[in-house]
């Protein structure tokens, strides 16, 4: 069977996607969301010409040079404007973010002016349109504030409020069942058996399912039998879930029952082994709507096909149409050699060198075992197929991990 490359893969794997329905939440519980459709502004922000500092507001003419002296009338406050009439010869007290009274033109910082009684001294010249904000200069009513498709955090949320929506239609978030496989594995907290291991894999790929914005289904761990594994797929599909993730079993060996028990369920496969180093015998295939992701079960293969695959279609899930992230361009920090037909991926952690350059070292080992390695890394030298040999100060593709 061809090794399929990646490029191929993960658009076979990402197309004809329709995102999850939409659901109205709470703005309190909207973070990590993402829009179903734009969201309009319901007032305009600022709703009234808004002083930018305290100070005094008043006609700019009045005070053209230092020395002029002008009487307090009144003052304006957030929450508590001035509701008079700024002539010429007075002034009103302001506070930032109040109303600028009508008939004043300017506001001056307090830092120049000297207050005596109900008289203020300005000790400068005072030009017009300072430290004023427009009403609307933000955002006005009826305009689009945040497009569809826009992933909610702490840089808009504030936006929605001010733009006074007490809830927010979204999608829902993708369902995305997780299944380990393998007799050799065991719950963290457990003591092992002497040819057993502790169960890693699912938490890394879990905590990426919810960063990216879906929410995981943990179906545990099955046993090496293909009934068992038969068994716990099919109670995955009947959770109401919008892909299935399994980790391990998905090789050619006796005890690897992962691939045919996914077809025993009905998953029609549309790759299975990748021209991807770590993580050739990754499957993929469909059920109905359901999307079907067999991860192998090496630790950092796993986790970095998740990158690769997993994340992607959460966020393709949840109507999130950009990458996860693009690989940037960074100077090497070592020797590679040249690469095969397989694309690399390269664990590296990120240093800057004594010339302010982002430099990538790689992990001195890259065994897809060692989870020490992958922790201790920013993310991954991409390695096409085929590239020659590279050195240090050679430039290479860098993919960061999405911390």
């Amino acid at each position: 069977m061809a090794l399929t490359p990646v490029a191929e893969a993960l658009a076979a794997a990402l197309g004809g996607i329709v995102p999850t329905e939409v659901e109205r939440v709470a703005l309190a519980a909207a973070n990590g969301r993402v829009l179903a459709e734009d969201l309009v502004a319901l007032r305009t922000q600022p709703p009234f010409d808004a002083a930018a500092m305290d100070g005094w507001a008043l006609v700019a003419a009045d005070a053209a040079a230092p020395g002029a002296r002008l009487t307090v009338i009144g003052e304006s406050a957030a929450g508590r404007g001035f509701t008079g009439r700024v002539t010429p010869g007075t002034c009103v007290r302001i506070f930032t973010g109040a109303p600028v009274p009508n008939g004043a033109d300017t506001v001056e910082m307090q830092e120049n002016t000297t207050r005596e009684g109900d008289t203020v001294v300005f000790n400068a010249e005072v030009r017009p349109n300072r430290h004023i904000r427009r009403a609307g200069i933000d955002f006005r009513e009826g305009m689009v504030g945040l497009a569809a498709g826009t992933r909610l955090d702490f840089t808009n949320l504030g936006l929605v409020a001010a733009m006074n929506h007490a809830e927010v239609a979204v999608r829902r978030r993708p369902r995305i069942a997780v299944l380990a496989t393998g007799d050799e594995l065991v719950p963290p907290g457990t003591v092992p058996g002497p040819d057993q291991i502790i169960a890693s894999n699912g938490y890394g790929i879990t905590a990426l399912i919810e960063a990216v914005g879906g929410e995981p289904v943990d179906l545990g761990i099955v046993r090496d039998d293909l009934d068992a594994t038969v068994a716990a797929i099919e109670a995955g599909f009947a959770r109401g879930i919008d892909a299935l993730v399994t980790i391990g079993g998905a090789s050619v060996g006796d005890h690897d029952h992962v691939h045919a028990a996914l077809a025993a369920c009905g998953v029609d496969f549309g790759f299975w082994k990748l021209a991807m180093r770590p993580g050739k015998p990754l499957m993929f295939g469909r059920r109905g709507a359901t999307r079907v992701l067999g991860l192998p079960g090496n630790p950092v293969a796993a986790l970095v096909c998740s990158l690769l695959f997993v994340a992607p279609l959460v966020r393709a899930l949840a109507g999130l149409g950009e990458p996860v992230g693009a690989p940037e361009t960074v100077f090497l920090g070592g020797t590679v050699g040249p690469n095969d037909v397989r694309q690399d991926y390269l664990r590296a952690r990120l240093v800057v060198d004594e010339a302010g350059r982002l430099v990538a070292v790689p992990a001195d080992l890259q065994d897809s075992s060692l989870l020490s390695r992958f922790a201790s890394t920013d993310g991954l030298i991409v390695r096409p197929p085929h590239a020659p040999a590279a050195g240090p100060g050679d430039r290479v593709p860098f993919l960061r991990f999405p911390r």
